[in-house]
């Protein structure tokens, strides 16, 4: 009577549990056809565009002046006058200092007396060699003696000029660093002079880009003093050598300063931008990595629906929150820009934004990838 009692048992629980695994069946089928009746999921889709893209090599640069100068004087003497301020725009030839000349003034007048009187014997000597009274030797002599006067006055001219200072071009003097009456010798600074109508910015790369860096090429500068400023230049000229050291080269590239913010020494970021290209790029939220592949959902309309459908794409350089395309879709394209984690290949998806990214929407249009050197 047990062993019936137990096989009765046992039948019960097994008929249980068949009615159990029966319900759940029937109640995941009709999960799956509510699944298949659920309405269409809500993305946000993005138009491919075109977008500049470039490598950019970045370094650091000084800012030098076109020309620059420190001024001083050739000879020894006191200064009797300045003619200029601090910071003053100066012409090429303007008189700067002048030094006291007293002692050279009166030996020119001197001189140019000399000369008057040298001269007014010639003019008599040749008078009386025309109606032959004196030999053809008077004249020579007279005409030795006119020389030798115009050599005196020309000597110390050149005395009267090197106690005046000028300007060897234009540009903007810097701080005064002398006071009249002082006493100055040659070589001692007077002040600076710079050219600051174009910078000259001087800066290494590494040797490796010797092959892609050339005069012409576009620079993007930027320096402290103005955060918020981008300077463009163009590269002048490339070293014709490289440090054996540190393995880099020197380039030089002018920026055009006409309203002079830009001064001497100063410390500027540069950006050389090469291998520049256009590329289609989307979103970076649009993107989907699974170990080695990456790939889009293009939405495509189909029997009134718009389904997405997978892609797989190719991807280059990244900025802020684009990611260039390089193989693998085309330009107005239109993709899933937001929701790619709900998404399924096939599915039934409803457009409820579209997003753009260019002039507008806070994004540049000439979108780049730093390469740091």
């Amino acid at each position: 009577m047990r062993r019936y009692a137990f096989l009765i048992v046992a039948l019960l629980v097994f008929a249980g549990m068949a009615g159990i695994v029966t319900v759940r069946i029937l109640s995941g089928s009709d999960q799956d056809q509510g699944r298949m009746q659920r309405p269409a999921v809500p993305v946000a889709a993005y138009e491919t565009a075109r977008f500049e893209f470039a490598d950019i090599v970045e370094a650091l640069g000084t800012a030098r002046s076109r020309e620059s100068v420190i001024v001083s004087a050739r000879v020894s003497d006191t200064i009797s006058q300045i003619n200029f301020d601090s910071g003053q725009q100066v012409e090429a030839g303007d008189i700067l200092i002048e030094l006291t000349d007293t002692e050279e003034a009166a030996g020119l007048s001197e001189a140019r007396t000399t000369l008057r009187e040298a001269s007014r014997d010639l003019a008599r000597v040749n008078d009386l060699i025309a109606r032959g009274v004196v030999p053809q030797q008077r004249q020579d002599e007279a005409r030795a003696a006119v020389e030798r006067a115009q050599a005196r006055v020309a000597s110390i001219e050149a005395q009267l000029a090197d106690r005046i200072v000028r300007a060897p071009f234009s540009g903007v003097v810097g701080l005064r660093e002398v006071s009249p009456g002082e006493l100055i010798r040659p070589g001692d600074p007077i002040t600076t002079l710079d050219d600051i109508s174009a910078i000259r910015l001087d800066f290494t790369v590494p040797e490796r880009f010797l092959a892609t860096i050339r005069p012409g090429m576009v620079i993007e500068a930027t320096t402290n003093a103005y955060p918020d400023q981008v300077f463009l230049g163009t590269i002048a000229q490339v070293d014709s050598r490289v440090d054996p050291i540190s393995r880099a080269v020197i380039v030089r590239a002018e920026i055009d300063n006409p309203e002079g913010r830009l001064l001497p020494g100063q410390l500027m970021v540069v950006e050389v931008r090469r291998d520049v290209r256009s590329r289609p790029a989307v979103p970076g939220s649009a993107v989907t990595r699974y170990l080695e592949e990456s790939f889009v959902y293009v939405l495509e309309a189909q029997d009134g629906t718009t389904r997405a459908h997978r892609r797989d794409v190719a991807l280059g350089l990244r900025t802020g929150n684009l990611v260039e395309i390089t193989a693998g879709l085309e330009a107005g394209e239109l993709i899933i820009a937001e929701g790619v984690h709900r998404v399924r290949d096939g599915m039934a998806v409803e457009i409820t934004e579209r997003r753009t990214y260019g002039p507008g929407s806070g994004l540049p249009d000439d979108t780049t990838m730093v390469t740091q050197p």
